[in-house]
Order: C-alpha cells, then structure tokens, then sequence
C-alpha cells in the first residue's frame, strides 16, 4: 500500500497497523503524488486541547475517510506521553477508514502488537481494577467480547505469577538451534540434521556461556526462577550430548528443588526413551510434545517426518519415563488442513490429557518455505472457525487460557494461546510473554532482556543469530554480557 504522511513521520506506528489490517500489503512510500488507489494519507494536526488525525483509504476504486482527535490532560508534556498519544490517533484515524472499507472491525480491534495482555496488565499494575482495565480494551481499543474475554482470562494469571515473584527472581531461556528437518512454516533459526557437524563446537561454546553466565548470577545474588530449554529442537542432540548440557546448567545455577525446568522435546521423531531419561535424570520436569496437527497428509505438506502413529508412541513414552507436566502444541490453518481436520487433531490430543495445549495460528513468516513457494493455506475466516472451536472444546474439557501472544503475518490477525489444567500453568511462558522479569537467554539467537524494576526500563542483548556466528564470536561476547548484567 502506498502511504503519504502529512504533519507527522510516524512510520512505524501506522506499519504495525497496516501489518494487522491488511496483511498481505507492504508499506510503501512513492515521491510522486497520489494517484487514485491502494493508497493511503494520513494527515496529523496537534493543537492545545490535543491531535486531531484525518485518514482517506482509496481501494478498490472506492474512497473512505475517517477522522480521529484525541485529547491531551492537561499538564501532559513529556516526549512518551506525547508520542503514544500522536500514535494512538493517527492508529486511530486508519483503523476507522479501514473498517469501512472491510465491513467488519478485526476481533483484536486497533490493538496491532503482540503482547494484547500487557494493556490490562499494566493497568491493574498502575491502580486500575480489572474492570477498569477491560473497559479500556472495549471503549480505546474497541477489542472484541470474546477476545476481551480471553485477554483478561490471561491477564488474571499473570497478576498471580507476577505477586509470586521475587524482588531478584530471574528466569533462564537456552537455545539449541537444531532440527532434524525445516517444515515448511518455519522462520526460526535452526540448522538441519541430526549429525551436523555444528553440533560440537556449538555445544562447546554454549558451556563457556553457561559457566560464565552462572559465575555472574552467583556475583549478583539473583535467583533462578524457571527454566526453558528451547530451540529449534533440543532433543536433536544424542543423549550424552543432552546429559552433559543439563549437568553444566546444575552445576552453574543453583536450581531450587521443584523449579519449572522445561525441555522443548517437540518432534515425536526424535523422542526416545534414552533421549526422554536423560532429560529426566538431568532435572527437566516438564516438555513439549508438538504434533502440530495429527493428519499424516499435512505432516507430509509441512515437511515433517513422523506421523500421528509416532506421536502416539512418543505419549506413551513420556508416559512410562514420568513428567509432571507435559505441553502439546498445535497449529490451526496448516496447508492442507481444514476444520473438521483441525477439530479431529484437537479431539485426539485431548483424549490424551496433556497438563497444557498451546494453540498456534499459522504466520506466514518471511523466509519459510510456505512463504516463498506462495502455498495455498486456509482462509483468515477458516482459521477463525477453528480457534472458536478450539476455546469451546478445551473450555468444556476444563482448560483455562493463561498467556498468549500475536505475530506478524498472522491468518485473520488471530493469536496463540496457551491453555492449562487449573493451577498448571507454565510460569516461563507468562514471565516471558507479558515480561514480567528479567530473562537471561544463552545460545544462538537467544535476547536477554535485563527489566530494571523500579523505572520499568528494559535493555536488550542479542547473542549472534547463527551457530557459525555464535561459534566465532562466543569469546567476546561471553565478555560483553558479562559487563551488560551490572
């Protein structure tokens, strides 16, 4: 979509709508003058009493035009506030020109980034009640009942995770950036192959991280909190390899009995009995178990390499060798897929009773193959079918929604939600998602976010994306974490 800007240069803002909006479209920002279609100006005036912002939307040889004003308090001068409020009302403006256009308003509203929950979070946080908080998300935000529903449901369970906390409780994420194969939807970055000769020296670096990571954690005297082993797929790694990675964690962090330790075992192919002890025996007490759909036809069209036999087989695994808390995650519109499929994937995981269900919708992410070969998925409306059924069954099964989250390029600009078994939530994902404390992440690709908890300030430091990059760099940027956690 072309966008020509008037009296403001808030790319960024009106980008994230137009992501939500119109998801197919690219922003786009021509020299020349408008010329009549698939355009978009957006004009911004800011006046005593506040902005005022006028959208003209031209599609499909037709034009709709909207208007937004929203007032400043009075006193209202620092360059946040100011900015958030000139953001809301352009955001505004577009969305009511968009709507018109769309019949029909989007079930998350204006609402365009990934963390809805933190709205009413802060909230609450900031002296609202929840009440108070939820009308914020009907009357500014214009969220759908259903998705206002679901938000505050989550939002109930990160107030409780976040008065659980500690004053110096941190969690640890490590980030094996290995898969056996790529599906087809995937972004992530992860090398393939269960041999790949990267293995080694990667694992030989993330140790010196671990070792050095723990020696200033112990410096500083904060807690670990939780842990999430993550990837990629961690369980591509031998048993030994597994052992010897879990054993360094131990050694380095003092691991409180009974932590929510998680492992993402998550392809049933690479489950075994060996793999599933080592974990066990290393302190994991709760995995992932990811079928993501139990149609051997769409296995096939993802690229994957098991079959709903194999997870099966994989349950019973699990089963025999014992965790307290086992995750199976799903993805609703897969190519291929369709809502009786989805609806008879979702009936057989819950026949099964995982302690959690996280319900994925399909993003289609630059960079995976789905994306690049233009593969034929389920509409934005069918997608939508499934998720309706999806809160139904797991509601009736007695699962609660307790943290969820959106992404870009996501069919009908829907969310994925975690759901658990009264009192089995998993306490990484929530501190995670709504950052509710500092997460320390090792390995490739992983971001620490170190939250300074008076200011609510939060720095980031990403590790080199790539395990060839991760190997080289490691020495100096082991160092330059070590001098971040001050």
């Amino acid at each position: 979509m072309k966008l020509y800007f008037e009296g403001h240069g808030e790319r960024y803002a009106v980008e994230q709508s137009l992501l939500t909006l119109f998801p197919g479209e690219r922003p786009m920002y021509p020299e020349v003058p408008p010329s009549g279609d698939n355009e978009l100006e957006l004009s911004l005036e800011e006046g005593p009493d506040g902005f005022s912002s006028r959208a003209l939307l031209r599609r499909d040889g037709h034009c709709y035009e909207a208007h937004s004003h929203v007032p400043s308090s009075e006193g209202v001068r620092d360059v946040v506030s100011l900015t958030r409020l000139r953001r809301r009302c352009l955001q505004e403006a577009f969305y009511l020109a968009a709507v018109k256009h769309l019949g029909y308003e989007p079930p998350w509203g204006m609402l365009s980034g990934v963390r809805p929950v933190k709205l009413p979070v802060r909230a609450v946080l900031g002296g609202a009640t929840l009440e108070e908080a939820e009308v914020q998300l009907q009357d500014r935000y214009r969220v759908s009942p259903l998705r206002r529903e679901l938000a505050m449901d989550c939002a109930r369970e990160a107030l409780a995770a976040k008065a659980a906390l500690g004053p110096r409780d941190i969690s640890l994420y490590i980030g094996i950036p290995f898969c056996p194969t790529r599906c087809a939807y995937c972004s992530f970055i992860s090398a393939a192959g269960h041999n790949n000769r990267l293995i080694e020296p990667y694992l030989a670096v993330l140790h010196d991280e671990i070792r050095a990571a723990g020696a200033r954690v112990r410096e500083l005297g904060v807690n670990i909190h939780s842990v999430y082993i993550g990837g990629g797929t961690p369980t591509t790694l031998s048993p030994s390899q597994l052992s010897a990675l879990l054993g360094a964690v131990r050694e380095a962090f003092s691991l409180s009995s009974g932590i929510e330790f998680t492992v993402e075992a998550g392809r049933p192919d690479t489950m075994t009995r060996e793999v599933l002890t080592a974990i066990r025996d290393g302190g994991g007490n709760r995995i992932s178990l990811n079928p993501q759909t139990m149609s051997d036809q769409v296995l096939r069209t993802i690229g994957r390499a098991h079959t709903a036999a194999d997870t099966l087989r994989a349950w019973e695994l699990v089963q025999a060798v014992g965790f307290p808390g086992v995750n199976m995650d799903l993805i609703a519109g897969l190519p291929g897929d369709d809502l009786s499929g989805f609806q008879d994937t979702l009936s057989k995981v819950l026949a099964l009773g995982p302690e959690n269900v996280t319900v994925h919708t399909l993003a289609l992410k630059r960079g995976s193959r789905l994306k690049e070969e233009g593969s034929e998925i389920p509409s934005g409306s069918q997608v939508a079918e499934m998720l309706d059924f999806a809160w139904a069954a797991l509601r009736k099964a007695d699962y609660l929604p307790y943290y969820l989250y959106r992404q870009k390029f996501m069919s009908g600009a829907l969310e994925n939600v975690g759901w658990c078994k009264e009192g089995l939530s998993s306490v990484y994902n929530i501190c995670m998602m709504e950052e509710l404390h500092s997460i320390l992440s090792l390995g490739a690709g992983g971001v620490t976010k170190i939250i300074d908890y008076e200011s609510g300030s939060l720095r980031r430091f990403s590790n080199p994306k790539y395990p060839q990059e991760y190997i080289r760099e490691g020495p100096r940027m082991i160092q330059e974490k070590r001098e971040l956690l001050l």
